[in-house]
C-alpha cells in the first residue's frame, strides 16, 4: 500500500502541475506598489496564453507569457528559442516584474534573464513588452529590436496589440434619451402585443388589428374638443357700458319746461 501511495503521488502532482494556470497574481513586482498590482490586473485576460514572434530570416522564435512559464521554463516570462537546435534562452523572469501605465498601454519589464555571453558586460538579459491597445488587431505579437550595442542596459523590447489595455468609454447617454428610449421600447411592445391580440384572438382583419383604434381613430376630434374648451372664451361677448348708471337706451325727447305760473296773475 505505502508503495502505490509512492508511485502515485508523483503523478498526482504532475496532474496537478499540467493543470495549474496563471494569473497576474503569479507575477512578483520588484516594487511591489498597489499601482504597478492593479496595473498587473487589467492584464488578467491575456494569462495562459503563449504569444509567439519572429523576424524574417532570424534564427530565433520569441515566446511570451504574462505571469507564466513561457515555452515551459520555469519562472520565465519571454525566452528565445533557437529554430535550428532548440536551445532555449531566458531573456526575462515574471518574478521579476515591473509595469508601468498610461492612457491606453502598458509596459511591463522582465528582468533577471540569462547573462549576455559578451554583449553589455555579461549582464543579466531584459525585456520590455509595450502593451497597446487595438480594437481592430487583436493579441498581435512582434519583435522590434534587441540593443545590445552598449556596455549597460541592454534590453529587448516587443510589441504586443490587445483590447485588454483600452480604456473603458463611459455611456454619453443622457436621462432624457434613456427616458426615449424606454418610452419607445413601451410603445413597440404596446403595438406588436395589441396587433397579435387583435388578430389572434379578437380576429379582427384591416386597420381594425390596430389596437385600440376606436379610440385612435377619434384622437384628432377629442384634442380640437379640448382645445376649444381651453382657448376659447364662452362668456357673454356683449360690450359693457363705458359709465355705469348710464342708461344703454337712446334718451327720448325731454318735454319743454314751462315756466307759465311764474307770471303774475
Amino acid at each position: 500500500m505505502l508503495l502505490s501511495l509512492r508511485l502515485i503521488a508523483p503523478l498526482f502532482l504532475l496532474l496537478a502541475g499540467v493543470q495549474a494556470e496563471f494569473t497576474t497574481k503569479n507575477c512578483k513586482l520588484i516594487s511591489g506598489s498597489e499601482t504597478e498590482k492593479n496595473t498587473l490586473n487589467l492584464l488578467e485576460p491575456l494569462t495562459n496564453q503563449n504569444f509567439t514572434a519572429e523576424r524574417p530570416g532570424d534564427a530565433y522564435v520569441y515566446i511570451f507569457q504574462v505571469c507564466g512559464d513561457a515555452g515551459g521554463m520555469k519562472d520565465a516570462g519571454l525566452v528565445q528559442k533557437e529554430k535550428k537546435d532548440g536551445k532555449v534562452v531566458r531573456i526575462g523572469n515574471y518574478n521579476q516584474t515591473r509595469a508601468i501605465r498610461g492612457s491606453d498601454w502598458i509596459l511591463l519589464f522582465y528582468e533577471g534573464g540569462d547573462a549576455y555571453d559578451n554583449h553589455c558586460s555579461k549582464e543579466p538579459r531584459s525585456a520590455l513588452i509595450m502593451i497597446s491597445c487595438s480594437k481592430s488587431t487583436k493579441n498581435a505579437f512582434s519583435v522590434v529590436l534587441e540593443d545590445n550595442q552598449k556596455d549597460r542596459g541592454c534590453y529587448y523590447l516587443f510589441e504586443l496589440d490587445s483590447d485588454a489595455v483600452c480604456p473603458v468609454i463611459p455611456s454619453k447617454l443622457s436621462a432624457g434619451s434613456i427616458i426615449l428610449i424606454i418610452v419607445l421600447c413601451c410603445l413597440a411592445v404596446y403595438l406588436t402585443g395589441g396587433f397579435l391580440y387583435q388578430r389572434l384572438v379578437v380576429g379582427a382583419k384591416g386597420v381594425e388589428q390596430f389596437p385600440n383604434y376606436g379610440f385612435w381613430s377619434q384622437i384628432g376630434n377629442l384634442s380640437a374638443d379640448g382645445c376649444d374648451f381651453v382657448c376659447r372664451s364662452r362668456g357673454n361677448r356683449e360690450e359693457a357700458p363705458t359709465y355705469r348708471g348710464v342708461a344703454t337706451e337712446p334718451l327720448g325727447e325731454e318735454q319743454e319746461e314751462r315756466d307759465d305760473h311764474l307770471l303774475p296773475m
